[in-house]
């Protein structure tokens, strides 16, 4: 590694020391202090994550704010097709709901409809009306 004079030891993994030593793989290294350079040493900065500091970048929220979105938007999602599905749900119910009562309404209307032309009466009465007659003596037929 080589140093030069002015510089200033970058912190990190292999970074600076406060002495102005380098640490090096393999092979020793050294960067200009401030006793070489005549120079009063300047603060160490402080260490704040992984931002850049030296450019005065600061962490910005936009990709919280981005996930917040798209997880809102899910959510809304997720609830909007639950509310569909049930309004689906209730529609087709009401549907069944009244189609039964109709095939009520059609089998109550049947029975009657078999009650009414079952009766002897009306028996008796379709039976004359196509030229029948009743028997005078009754005809008993024994069974075999």
């Amino acid at each position: 590694m080589t140093g030069y004079i002015g510089t200033r030891p970058q912190a990190g993994a292999f970074g600076a020391r406060r002495d102005g030593h380098v640490r090096a793989i393999g092979h020793a290294a050294r960067v200009a202090g401030p006793a070489d350079r005549g120079t009063q040493a300047l603060p160490r900065r402080q260490f704040r994550g992984v931002t850049a500091v030296r450019a005065q970048r600061r962490q910005t929220r936009i990709g919280y704010a981005m996930i917040g979105i798209v997880v809102a938007f899910l959510l809304g999602l997720f609830s909007l097709s639950q509310t569909v599905r049930v309004s689906a749900m209730s529609y087709d119910l009401n549907d069944l709901t009244s189609n039964s009562q109709q095939l009520d309404a059609v089998s109550r209307d049947l029975r009657a409809t078999l009650a009414r032309l079952g009766s002897e009466p009306v028996i008796r009465r379709q039976a004359q009306s196509s030229g029948l007659t009743p028997v005078l003596v009754p005809l008993v037929i024994p069974a075999r």
